[in-house]
């Protein structure tokens, strides 16, 4: 867990400028550190330094795209984050071990392949509709007319959370919540609502470089440290309903079939799930995928 606010703070900035000409020095000025003092600091608290931090979300950041809008041009998604064409292709790979055609080639293939991607034996047509009838998407992808009956286009107010920044391992989720809830329940009323914060899709980010937020809405008057407001507006919000090894699939629909499809474009905001019921004994849960929208 990052408990280093000056760090949090200079996350924060990083992704909100990822598209833009973005260096240490400007960071650490952000921070009102000098370059050598702040860029210590932040490799002991996320195990990276500064620039490696960066290079790697605008990596990250430009294979999603080039995921999410297979229309647009690999220059084009390139120089959005700041690299001349050869250039790209030369980091890409150094980090990727393939090149940006290749990646959107085989991305779909790769999302399939996924660990998380849960794909159970054959079953009887009687079962399996029972199933998929209460669970998302269930072990496969959905089809691009079952994802947008689940999807709503709508504007959604900020929300002020508290909140506990993690980089690592989705595997580990469901203890880090047992613990946030025991740790913070003296804050909890009848009007909290529960989210997290995600800021990276797990087929392309390495499994324990995730980045993700635990987050409770919370009364501003309560003077708590750890606390950021979560920005609404325009979302596409996608009604879940399922088991929780099953939201990887509902994800990577939206990803991969839904809005290569639709005439919206996700804008900068990170994305968010909002929470409105888990069964920690089955795994059951419901809650909303919310997508940022330009």
């Amino acid at each position: 867990m990052i408990t280093n606010e000056t760090i949090n703070r200079a996350i924060d900035y990083i992704l909100r400028h990822i598209n833009e000409e973005l260096s240490v020095d400007d960071v650490a000025s952000h921070c009102h550190f000098s370059r050598y003092y702040f860029g210590r600091m932040f490799k002991e608290e996320t195990g990276e330094s500064v620039y490696a931090f960066i290079r790697r979300l605008k990596l990250e950041q430009s294979a999603f795209r080039l995921k999410v809008e297979p229309d647009r041009a690999v220059t084009d998604i390139g120089y959005e984050f700041g690299y001349s064409p050869s250039n790209y292709s030369w980091m890409f790979r150094q980090q990727y071990q393939t090149t940006p055609v290749h990646f959107r080639r085989n991305c779909f293939q790769a999302t399939l392949r996924h660990p998380f991607m849960h794909m159970e034996p054959e079953e009887n047509d009687a079962a399996k509709g029972e199933r998929d009838s209460t669970c998302c998407a269930g072990d496969r992808m959905e089809s691009f007319e079952e994802c947008s009956k689940k999807i709503e286009i709508r504007t959604l107010p900020d929300y002020f959370v508290l909140y506990e920044r993690r980089i690592g391992s989705y595997h580990q989720l469901s203890g880090q919540w047992q613990d946030f809830m025991e740790k913070y329940r003296a804050y909890v009323t009848d009007d909290t609502k529960y989210f997290e914060r995600t800021f990276d899709d797990p087929a392309i980010t390495r499994s324990d470089r995730c980045l993700y937020d635990i987050c409770m809405s919370v009364d501003r008057a309560a003077g708590l440290e750890n606390t950021c407001t979560i920005e609404g507006g325009k979302c596409a919000v996608y009604a879940y309903k399922g088991l929780g090894k099953y939201i990887y699939a509902a994800y990577q629909t939206i990803f991969n079939i839904w809005l290569p499809r639709v005439p919206y474009a996700l804008d900068y905001r990170s994305g968010f799930d909002i929470y409105h019921m888990v069964d920690s004994g089955s795994g059951y849960m419901e809650l909303d995928i919310c997508l940022p929208l330009q």
